[in-house]
């Protein structure tokens, strides 16, 4: 054998074999290692070379020494010897020749310069590579955490120009168990493991090795400039735009860094099913949400509880005893449906753990999965409210209850029915509703993003309508003692006084009233008194999921019922969703026409009012989104926000106030893309 790899009897060396069963998640250039050795040698000669290989496997000369891992552990500082040592093997692979490598994939950016290209280039590779080749596994998993399919991919829409640096071998995973400190010290490191060699801007190879190398913060600086001054000995134009262009890669690394870190932590508990394994994955999940929410514009990272239910859903749905392990209590509350039992919502909550990305639906407040049972002829959603969202608006009826009242009575609205009501795990509270999307789990349900169609509308205004039928006395038993329009206005200014400091800094500064300014204003108006009825408060139009009939939508989503005036309920949901005022006039002349005089007397003067209303109320939530971060990946929160500068506009002029414009870091990502196109003001209409 050892004639055959040109080796003395004896002679120790390394056999590398790919595990087959290893997941995928690292960005490949080239997929032979053994071709990036031979590239190598000349410049680099003491790393490994390739003796032999074959498909899968390799046997690669040994490197005589320790890992620096055994000597430095992560997260200890590393003397200052070493660090200029690693800066010196990071600038001595500049010198290898382009022409000695293996050739590059097609997509390779054409301009050897160009850092954007590259970086680009990298995250289009990761989304492909990492995280489309899992998503059918872990997609499920990554949507209840909050991560969009889209992270990765808008990510590399966002990534700036930056400064032309010449391209060179990268080592690209530079960490301290793949540095060797040899034992004669000539040289003192040797570079290992080169599976993940690419070719690009050389200040990825610096952004990995910092963050991989676990250097104590401290120390960044100080390999940094070791960095910068071997390069400028070697390549000094891989110097250009240092400081400024390197927080881009840093950026990235730990933006691609969640899919492996989440995946690896979730391998971990399908094997294992102690409560140390679990606080352990939960603790790598949150780090890496952490590290990951700001490059992917994630908003509101979960807390630990949060993260911890959904691992120890994960891990039940695979686990053999997993009815043994999952356990739920029922609420006293309610009884289940008839058509639903015990057992049907134990294998709702099995299946919920391994709910495909697909059928798992992350909102402003709650976290809905869709799964089959064996003992239900339709699909079901499993629906938990998010322990780590304060949400501003508050509900004031039970959903539960809600949904019931509204299956009680004669009333043609379509609506969820609840099945089952109760806690699981650490007693969080769950729902179990009918699911009102496509029976083939493949269709996503479809919603009126874009507005709604003539017979839309008016299946829209006549379920409305027949929702002046349900009986609303026992959800709210001084519902029309009162002035609704008084309660909405002190409503409104509880909202605003009760914002964080920051929020309500920034809205002064923007020309937005306090608290009890706005209370002056809103004091000036008045509102016709029309009876009362149940009211969805939510009309938004990813709470509209379209059905072939005459019904034309089921409306979900009830948490934000309340009971008032009717024609709130339709103002509002003009507000949300884009309304052509052809539209807006044949819904508001079907609905006048259906209803009597008590519940639409003075409509024509008053809905205006609840229209200026709505423009301020979204003027103050939607940017206290955008400085807290909540609920960013809910779709109807990313189109308002992405909207801002015309909502801040139209409230503005609502309460007759200039409207101040100014330059902020928390409003750079939303002002901008406000002036331009249609008039998208959180779905108003133009015109209105």
């Amino acid at each position: 054998m050892a004639r055959h790899v040109r080796c003395e009897p004896g002679t120790t060396v390394t056999v590398r074999v790919r595990k087959p069963d290893a997941l995928s998640v690292v960005i490949r250039t080239w997929e032979n290692e053994s071709e990036i050795l031979d590239a190598i040698q000349g410049t680099l000669p003491h790393v490994p070379r390739c003796l032999a290989r074959r498909e899968g496997s390799a046997v690669h000369s040994y490197v005589e020494g320790v890992p620096l891992s055994t000597i430095c552990p992560d997260d200890k500082p590393v003397d200052s010897l070493r660090i200029k040592a690693l800066a010196g093997l990071l600038a001595q692979m500049s010198q290898v020749r382009r022409e000695a490598l293996p050739p590059l994939p097609s997509a390779w950016p054409r301009n050897e310069k160009d850092g954007q290209g590259f970086l680009r280039t990298l995250a289009y590779l990761a989304d492909r590579q990492i995280r489309q080749s899992n998503w059918a596994t872990y997609g499920g998993l990554f949507a209840a955490l909050g991560i969009p399919h889209d992270a990765l991919t808008r990510l590399a829409e966002r990534v700036p120009p930056m400064a032309r640096r010449p391209y060179s071998l990268l080592h690209a995973d530079l960490h301290r168990d793949n540095v060797i400190v040899s034992y004669r010290g000539t040289p003192p490191l040797i570079c290992v493991d080169w599976e993940l060699a690419t070719y690009g801007d050389p200040l990825h190879d610096l952004a990995t090795h910092l963050v991989r190398m676990r250097y104590p913060e401290f120390q960044w600086d100080e390999v940094t400039e070791a960095w910068a001054a071997a390069m400028q000995q070697t390549r000094p134009a891989a110097v250009n735009g240092l400081r400024k262009d390197l927080r881009h890669y840093l950026a990235f690394e730990r933006a691609q860094s969640v899919f492996p870190d989440v995946m690896r932590a979730a391998q971990t508990l399908e094997t294992a099913a102690d409560q140390k394994s679990l606080d352990e994955a939960t603790a790598t999940v949150r780090r890496a949400l952490q590290a990951a929410a700001e490059p992917l514009r994630l908003g509101n990272v979960p807390n630990e509880t949060e993260i911890e239910r959904v691992l120890y859903r994960w891990q039940a749905s695979r686990h053999k005893r997993a009815q043994v392990v999952i356990g739920w209590t029922p609420d006293k509350r309610i009884l289940n449906h008839p058509d639903f039992s015990d057992a049907a919502v134990l294998d709702a909550l099995i299946a919920e753990g391994s709910a495909p990305a697909g059928s798992v639906f992350k909102g402003t407040a709650h976290l809905n999965s869709v799964v089959r049972v064996p003992r239900y002829p339709s699909p079901v959603v499993v629906r938990r409210k998010l322990a780590s969202v304060c949400r501003r608006e508050p509900s004031f009826l039970s959903e539960h209850a809600v949904l019931q009242a509204i299956e009680r009575s004669p009333a043609k609205v379509a609506a969820p029915k609840v099945l089952a009501l109760g806690e699981s795990y650490q007693n969080e509270p769950f729902a179990i509703h009918t699911y009102a999307g496509p029976t083939d789990p493949d269709l996503p349900p479809a919603h009126p993003v874009h507005g709604l169609t003539p017979r839309e509308a008016s299946g829209l205004v006549d379920q409305l309508v027949e929702l002046t039928l349900v009986d609303y006395r026992g959800l709210d038993p001084m519902a029309g003692s009162g002035n609704f329009f008084g309660w909405l206005s002190s409503e409104l200014v509880r909202l605003v006084d009760q914002l964080p400091k920051k929020s309500q800094q920034l809205a002064r500064v923007l020309g937005l009233p306090g608290a009890s300014r706005l209370s002056e204003i809103l004091a000036r108006y008045k509102v016709t008194e029309r009876s009362p009825a149940l009211l969805h408060g939510d009309l938004n139009p990813w709470n509209l999921v379209r059905r072939n009939d005459e019904l034309a939508f089921t409306i979900i989503d009830w948490e934000m019922a309340l009971v008032g005036d009717p024609l709130y309920d339709l103002v509002r949901h003009m507000h949300l969703t884009p309304t052509r005022p052809e539209i807006r006039a044949r819904m508001f002349r079907r609905w006048a026409k259906a209803l009597p005089m008590t519940h639409t007397k003075n409509w024509e003067q008053d809905w205006h009012v609840y229209r200026w209303m709505e423009n301020v109320r979204s003027a103050y939530i939607d940017l206290d989104r955008l400085v807290t971060g909540a609920s960013l990946d809910a779709p109807n929160v990313r189109r308002a926000v992405d909207s801002y500068a015309m909502t801040l506009r139209a409230a503005t002029a609502s309460l007759g106030l200039p409207s101040r414009q100014l330059p902020n870091p928390y409003l750079a990502p939303a002002l901008p893309r406000g002036d331009h196109g249609m008039n998208k003001h959180a779905g108003l209409p133009v015109g209105m």
